[in-house]
């Protein structure tokens, strides 16, 4: 599966929602989008990661790679990582499994949904 992408502004906020596999062929999209999206002022971002089916390391590698790029210019990013369903058990996503198998969730300020990241007033969800 390919992973597609859109952006879109909420307040200061720079949203840019994944649908699909991020892999060693689709994650450079994800590069590709932030990077814009800097390069155009844009220091708050929001990866919904909502519709996100399958994450491999290259994947990982981007979302740090985004982290680090956004604080060196004072920004700000957010996840978003919904629980999921697997087999009718209800749980943490493919991507959050990921992340936390890797040891690098907690790098990260993870939100159950867009709203929640957008809300300057939320918590992130505990690691």
């Amino acid at each position: 599966m390919t992973l597609r992408t859109w952006s879109i502004e909420r307040g200061d906020w720079h949203v840019l929602r994944m649908c699909g596999d991020m892999d060693l062929l689709s994650s450079p999209e994800l590069r590709r989008r932030l990077h814009e999206a800097v390069a155009e002022g844009r220091r708050d971002v929001v990866i919904d990661l909502s519709d996100v089916v399958i994450c491999d390391s290259t994947g990982v590698g981007v979302l740090i790679a985004a982290r680090r790029l956004l604080r060196s210019c004072g920004g700000r990013l957010r996840l978003v990582l919904p629980g999921g369903c697997v087999a009718g058990v209800a749980g943490p996503s493919h991507v959050e499994r990921v992340l936390s198998a890797l040891g690098v969730r907690r790098l990260f300020d993870v939100y159950g949904d867009l709203d929640s990241a957008l809300d300057d007033a939320g918590e992130p969800l505990s690691a």
